[in-house]
């Protein structure tokens, strides 16, 4: 035995040795390598990096990985070589079988981009096995009578090995009375028979022993061996007979257990117990075929027990027995075949090959998702499986081959819309009644930068007071990005721009964070009434994407001005101021007029007059809107020629701002009233008086005039402007114009997003007037203010040059207080 096995060793080694260098050919681009079973894990089948022109660094870099279909995964990749390695023994036996042909199909999967080839590895038998009888020893029990020539049957011995490996020829111990030799049947098999060649004589010889031997044509030939012992017997001279030595029958797989099957009869000429037949399996019919079929015994019909599988069996041979009662029984065999056929009982399945990957939201279509395989354990058309896919989903399959596809994008993928896909795949077979499955694979998609940050609004009206103190919070802006991750974190930031030719920068900051808008330091209304800031939201994507947004500023104003006296002057320069008056004055008498003004706007600015103390409070009285000081009766000679007033100016803001101004009245007798004078010249026409007339109206000319060409040229710049969505005055930017004799002021501001236009006229003795627009950055078209103007000269004046430079505006008059 030991001088056996080491011929074995030598002989597989030198197959191996003949086999090194592997056979590989493509066909219908499959690569194909044939390599012989049992070789040691480790051995080299192919270098798959050289056949599949890929580098070492391919091989790591893009995940080279053997996926096999057969369940078992028998090879692996060397990747330190790129060659196709053994990983497990191979028993060519125990997965193919008898087959003629053993076949292994691989899939090599690389990753970036993801593909798949197609391998297969041809499994060439070697001579490992021995030809073996089912049945070690064997009885026969052959009449005396038996004629010369006469033939037993004898069990064939089975090889596991295949083509020249196979068994190949039987020998039989030298006798006298028997020879052996070789009969064909069904399917291109030979079996051996035992032929009688000498008429036997219990007598002389009631027990021959007899040796088979089945030796296989494989180099050094495997033989196996069979004790035949044979019993001579007396004289039952007929065997049973079947109509046919074969029988041949088709179930499908789903027949019903304890149907009958077939129904096999044998005759016996014999009369009596010696033509009476017994029905059994033959002797060495194997478990699994005796767990499925029964036979009755006496009448030879066959039965189904056991549950059929056309995926497990496809065809069973069974040996059936005839054996007679007689003395000594004669016995005789046929063989049924049962061919089991296909139904439809699998479900087909959806296997995937490889992992599906994340795709990109913007990936062209044909982008490979994922590989998979469609697989049905049925046969023929039962086992024909297509594959559909869930409708509106922007993904199709595309067939490779073998039942491999691939899943492929098929059209434009929106992130926003949908972050990810369950794509439902049904797989159907071809069988009646059809069956199918359902898979789900779920792919999820990459986000790209394609969306911009989205601003809630996309302009901001802030109002806040003056005087504010530095640091707090003017405002927050939000944006909104729907894209993900990086792509959709956003940073705030002020684009540089100009406020009074000072950076916006120096006013206000901004979290980057979270858009919070902060002052720099308090704004001072009579300065700085209106700005606005740019702010831009830009996303962390590549490229990054922005879009900005506008805030307006209005500083609203606060009463931190008190009244300031203009006139008396002396009074304003913070003396006191001294005022002379005739003792003939009347009641009535105009004595002075206080004059103050407010640097605040609105009601913060509106001024009253009130006497507070006065030496005399019956002899004097002030105009609480004028700031007039005049008598209230005549002077007395009892009235002291020295008079003394307070003057108490106070605005009408909350808290009030005051201030007060002491004015002294000297009583003189004979003093003439220069303002009854005056007038008493005025009306008597003269040569002086009517230059003056004529410079005044020359002077408004003038104002009028350069007022008109000021508005053409600022509306000009505001209809351009406009087309940014704002016009902006800013005092800063203003035109003054003055008229010489009423001190007539425009003040225009066209930069910005608020309209602004001041109108101030006036002389010291008379009322001066204000005029204020406030246009909407949010308006086409604006609102005039008009503060209570003292004559209706100023008044048209304003208005033609308003209606000359703006006449789609609409004007609206409030009076207010200012002198």
């Amino acid at each position: 035995m030991t001088k056996t096995i080491g011929y074995r060793d030598w002989r597989w080694k030198a197959v191996w040795w003949h086999t090194f260098f592997l056979l590989w050919s493509t066909i219908e681009a499959q690569t194909r390598y044939s390599i012989p079973e049992e070789l040691n894990p480790g051995s080299v089948v192919g270098n798959l990096a050289k056949d599949l022109g890929l580098s070492l660094s391919d091989i790591f870099d893009r995940k080279l990985r053997v996926a096999s279909e057969a369940g078992e995964q028998f090879f692996s990749v060397d990747a330190g070589k790129g060659e196709l390695v053994v990983n497990d023994r191979i028993d060519r036996e125990a997965l193919c079988g008898q087959s003629a042909s053993c076949v292994l199909p691989l899939q090599i999967v690389i990753e970036n981009p993801l593909h798949l080839y197609r391998f297969e590895v041809e499994i060439k038998d070697i001579n490992d096995n021995y030809p073996m009888f089912q049945a070690k020893e064997l009885s026969l029990k052959i009449a005396e009578s038996a004629a010369v020539g006469t033939r037993f049957l004898l069990e064939s011995a089975e090889d596991l090995d295949v083509g020249v490996n196979s068994v190949k020829s039987y020998t039989l111990t030298r006798n006298e009375c028997f020879t052996l030799k070789m009969k064909d049947v069904t399917g291109g098999r030979a079996v051996p028979e035992l032929v009688l060649e000498k008429q036997l004589d219990r007598e002389k010889k009631a027990v021959h022993q007899l040796k088979v031997t089945a030796v296989d044509g494989g180099n050094p030939a495997l033989s196996g061996t069979s004790l035949i012992t044979i019993t001579v017997l007396d004289i039952n001279d007929n065997f049973p007979v079947f109509e046919n030595n074969i029988f041949t029958v088709s179930l499908q797989e789903n027949a019903v257990k304890d149907s009958s099957i077939i129904k096999i009869p044998a005759t016996d000429a014999d009369e009596g117990p010696n033509g009476e037949i017994e029905y059994s399996f033959g002797s060495r019919t194997p478990e699994s075929v005796l767990s499925i079929f029964e036979i009755n015994s006496s009448t030879g019909e066959i039965y189904l027990k056991g549950d059929l599988d056309y995926e497990k069996t496809t065809s069973y041979k069974i040996e059936i027995s005839a054996k007679d009662k007689g003395v000594p029984e004669m016995e005789s065999y046929c063989h049924l075949q049962v061919d089991v056929l296909d139904i439809n009982d699998n479900t087909p399945e959806i296997v995937l090959t490889s992992e599906p990957q994340p795709v990109r939201e913007d990936a062209p279509g044909g982008t490979v998702v994922a590989l998979l395989n469609a697989r049905d354990a049925d046969s023929g058309n039962n086992s024909k499986v297509t594959l559909q896919l869930n409708k509106g989903s922007p993904f199709t399959l595309k067939p490779s081959f073998s039942n491999n596809y691939a899943l492929v994008t098929s059209g434009p993928l929106d992130r926003e819309k949908f972050s990810e896909y369950h794509i439902e795949i049904t797989a159907t077979d071809s069988g009646s009644p059809p069956l199918s499955s359902k898979k789900v694979i779920p792919v999820t998609i990459n986000d790209v930068n394609d969306n911009p940050p989205v601003f809630t609004q996309s302009s901001y009206n802030v109002y806040l007071k003056e005087n504010g103190v530095p640091g707090f919070i003017l405002y927050s802006v939000s944006a909104s990005d729907l894209d993900s991750g990086e792509n959709a974190k956003i940073s705030y930031s002020i684009l540089d721009s100009k406020v009074q030719d000072v950076s916006v920068s120096s006013y206000v900051y901004i979290n980057s964070d979270n858009g919070s808008i902060y002052s720099m330091h308090s704004f001072d209304y009579e300065k700085l009434k209106v700005f606005q800031i740019q702010v831009q939201a830009k996303d962390q994507g590549s490229p990054s994407l922005s879009s900005n947004a506008t805030v307006h500023v209005f500083i609203r104003d606060q009463n931190d001005n008190a009244p300031a006296v203009i006139y008396p002057s002396s009074a304003a320069l913070g003396s006191l101021s001294h005022q002379r008056m005739p003792r003939s004055a009347k009641a009535g008498h105009l004595v002075t007029k206080v004059t103050a003004v407010d640097a605040d706007s609105g009601h913060n600015a509106w001024i009253s007059y009130r006497l507070a103390e006065a030496t005399d409070a019956s002899l004097f009285t002030v105009n609480q809107y004028t700031g007039e000081v005049r008598t209230k009766r005549a002077v007395s000679e009892q009235d002291d020629s020295s008079q003394r007033l307070l003057v108490e100016i106070k605005d009408d803001g909350e808290p009030v701002q005051s201030t007060t101004v002491t004015v002294s009245i000297l009583l003189e007798d004979g003093l003439h009233e220069p303002i009854l004078d005056l007038r008493h010249k005025l009306s008597e026409p003269s040569k002086k008086t009517g230059r003056i007339t004529l410079y005044l109206i020359l002077s408004l000319a003038s104002v009028s005039v350069l007022s008109l060409v000021t508005f053409l040229i600022l509306a000009v710049k505001c209809i351009r402007s406009s087309r940014n969505g704002s016009c902006c005055m800013r005092r800063s930017d203003c035109d003054d114009y003055k008229n010489p004799n009423r001190n007539l002021q425009i003040q225009l501001n066209t930069d910005g997003p608020i309209k602004y236009v001041e109108v101030l006229g006036g002389d010291m003795m008379s009322q001066s007037q204000s005029f204020r627009s406030c246009m909407s950055p949010m308006s086409e078209y604006s609102d005039f203010t008009l503060i209570k103007p003292s004559s209706t000269t100023d008044f048209r004046e304003v208005i033609s040059v308003l209606d000359a430079s703006l006449p789609d505006s609409t004007w609206t008059f409030e009076s207010q207080q200012v002198s």
